[in-house]
């Protein structure tokens, strides 16, 4: 059978005030295109479909046109939700999903039957997935406990529940004629972050090693991480990564898809195939001067600006670069402050103290003091 694994959507994002609706809809139908290309038997999508819990109806319209559209290519849908979704609004979506033909696992329920699909492909391979929603780490590990335990304690106990519930979710893992999978959302012990995910979730209080999975899998679909990547552990875990950059900090991420080939038999067979479809996202340097000379008009920048501080350079910034989302004075210019004796507060005022901070910065400019000062003056009215 021929599996595509995808994950982290996060419709919705909105990028330094940028709204990144439009790519959505572009990346989502080059998905779609490719499950229409490869004709999938399984579509996995392991987590987060948005960026937020209180999606916008343009970003839930979305959501469910593209997972209607990736099951009219033919190919059964799997969908789960990871840490950025409401996993209650999404089991409330269930109705619709179950009269699509789409399994939607929003939160992980009381009844373990609830979260294994199976299945099987025109071509009569049978499957079966293990479909584990985000559980956060108050909900795994009760409250007495929590306050019992030392943090090491806790992680440890984090990682100990969630094996005993995939061991749960995968007693049935031992039938020799059937394609054995697993999806979650989730951190993995040595995968490697993309750099835009919530930290709250994919530090060490959330990691599991991966020998929670049982090797009876033939592959782990998981979500969460950002960056495409396989994880070394008992059977194939990978993660999809997320099919655009939703931050700066994962622009040297290559957005994709992961298309599987494995039947009961033998070895998945793991590909990527690339998602285009997003603006790409940049991070420049130089004076105005060199700045001006940029040619790569078609990403979103981030800039590092190597000119002293002065009131109106952003402005001059984004004249020159439309596409500048973020602009900063390059790091190498600003003064390292240590060891300052804080200033004294008594009877000076705050433009004066403003000033100072202004001069300890390196970045006395005296249109910079004004524009407070004017604002001061506003606020103290």
């Amino acid at each position: 059978m021929k599996v595509l694994h995808t994950s982290d959507w996060h419709v919705g994002k909105v990028l330094k005030g940028q709204s990144r609706y439009d790519e959505h809809k572009r990346v989502l139908a080059q998905l779609v295109e490719i499950a229409r290309d490869e004709q999938p038997d399984l579509v996995l999508v392991a987590g987060d479909l948005y960026d937020t819990a209180a999606p916008t109806p343009d970003a839930t319209r979305l959501v469910t046109r593209a997972l209607t559209a990736l099951r009219r290519t033919g190919a059964q849908v799997v969908a789960i939700g990871g840490n950025h979704d409401n996993g209650p609004a999404l089991d409330a979506l269930r109705p619709w999903a179950e009269a699509a033909g789409i399994t939607l696992r929003g939160s992980v329920r009381d009844t373990a039957a609830d979260h294994v699909v199976d299945g099987s492909t025109a071509a009569g391979e049978r499957w079966r997935v293990a479909a584990l929603p985000f559980l956060s780490q108050r909900y795994a590990v009760r409250a007495v406990e929590m306050y019992e335990l030392t943090a090491a304690e806790a992680t440890q106990t984090y990682a100990d529940h969630m094996g005993r519930l995939l061991a749960r979710l995968t007693e049935g893992f031992d039938e020799p004629d059937r394609v054995h999978l697993v999806t979650a959302h989730l951190t993995v012990v040595g995968a490697s972050t993309g750099g835009g995910e919530r930290e709250a979730h994919t530090v060490l209080g959330y990691a599991v090693p991966a020998t929670v999975f049982p090797t009876s899998a033939h592959y782990v679909a998981l979500g969460h991480l950002h960056r495409a990547q396989q994880v070394l552990g008992p059977c194939p875990v990978r993660y999809s990564g997320s099919p655009l950059a939703v931050d700066f900090g994962e622009e040297e991420n290559t957005p994709s898809v992961t298309v599987v080939e494995v039947t009961a038999g033998t070895a998945a067979k793991v590909r990527e195939v690339p998602i285009t479809a997003a603006t790409p996202l940049r991070t420049v340097r130089g004076t105005l001067a060199e700045l001006a000379e940029l040619t790569d008009q078609d990403a979103w920048l981030r800039v590092y600006v190597r000119e002293a501080p002065r009131a109106g350079l952003r402005e001059e910034v984004q004249e020159l670069l439309p596409r500048a989302l973020e602009v900063r004075i390059d790091p190498d210019l600003v003064p390292t402050v240590s060891g300052t004796r804080t200033a004294q507060r008594a009877g000076r005022s705050p433009m004066e103290l403003f000033g100072e901070y202004l001069d300890s910065r390196g970045q006395g400019d005296d249109g910079v003091r004004d524009l407070f000062n004017e604002l001061y003056e506003e606020v103290a009215k």
